[in-house]
């Protein structure tokens, strides 16, 4: 390379793993910034979101992926096929293990698909490292480097972290920006994430609602922004963006869930999201939302489309 980017590196890495192994609260503790939703429940992500690092040595794109999983339904297809075409596009892939559970078929079953992919390197993480000892830790990454052994993969490293505290977050984002090609910067300075604003204001609605929901319910709720507009008659160093969204399910019984007795629950969700919003928008939102039966939707192709999966 040649000009102001001799030695820069740039490139993409995604994050694998089954659900809930913590690659979304990694992806934010990577980029210092919240761009993908998080949740304690399995299968939250549902696209494949990019979060950018900047620094003076390289640019690293962080694909944080939704959970590789065994489908049960048309949604669960498409979501495992997000997966898989990511990671046959990225420069280098970070396999996470959670600390606190054991490796198990899972694990293996990525772990293998991963082995095929003989150019990309491949990293293990072990996260949430937080929440266990420093002997079941060590247990955890002999288990993790014999995953790889027995699928024929040579891991480039295997690295604990823990995102929630910070721990080794930075020596992480250093080995894998180590792996990737040698390149000019492929975003803007200071741009985070190249998802559009309704994608993330639909994801911050949907994790707003995901708190405190029966568990049947996760998997069963979509968002989409109906309409994002300037509130017109606003003085300019007093604006307000009107935001309309809906929210779908798939039976009625789930949307008086969702609405709660008198309309509470939907009111704290409105609240709940319109705080990220705002902080991600930084401007004052007024959101209107609204839930709406969309029957079976993860089970329809016409009705996947059209809430974008």
């Amino acid at each position: 390379m040649i000009g102001d980017y001799e030695g820069f590196r740039s490139g993409f890495a995604c994050f694998v793993g089954r659900p809930n192994a913590g690659k979304s609260t990694l992806t934010n503790a990577v980029v210092g910034e919240k761009i993908a939703i998080t949740s304690n429940r399995p299968q939250t992500t549902r696209h494949a979101i990019r979060g950018i690092v900047h620094r003076p040595d390289g640019q690293l794109v962080i694909v944080d992926t939704p959970g590789l999983h065994r489908p049960r339904t048309l949604l669960g297809q498409r979501l495992n096929d997000v997966v898989r075409t990511t990671w046959a596009e990225v420069d280098v892939i970070g396999l996470c293990v959670p600390a606190d559970e054991a490796v198990g078929p899972g694990d293996r079953f990525i772990a293998g698909e991963l082995a095929a992919l003989r150019r990309t390197p491949k990293l293990a993480v072990v996260t949430k490292t937080d929440r266990v000892s420093a002997s079941r830790l060590a247990e955890q990454l002999t288990a993790v480097a014999a995953l790889g052994t027995e699928a024929g993969i040579e891991w480039a490293d295997v690295v604990p972290v823990s995102a929630t505290k910070g721990d080794r977050v930075e020596l992480l984002t250093e080995l894998l920006l180590a792996q990737l090609p040698e390149g000019p910067p492929l975003y803007p300075d200071g741009e985070l994430t190249d998802e559009p604003e309704e994608t993330l204001i639909a994801e911050l609605v949907r994790e707003a609602a995901l708190e405190g929901v029966r568990d049947e319910l996760p998997h069963s709720i979509a968002v989409v922004v109906e309409e994002m507009i300037q509130r017109e008659d606003r003085p300019a160093d007093r604006p307000l963006l009107d935001i309309h969204a809906s929210l779908y399910v798939e039976r009625d019984s789930q949307k008086a869930i969702v609405i709660g007795r008198k309309g509470t629950r939907l009111r704290d969700v409105g609240t709940q999201a319109r705080t990220q919003i705002e902080r991600l928008l930084g401007t004052p939102v007024f959101l209107d939302l609204h839930v709406k039966v969309a029957k079976d939707w993860q089970r329809d192709p016409k009705q996947l489309g059209r809430l974008g999966f």
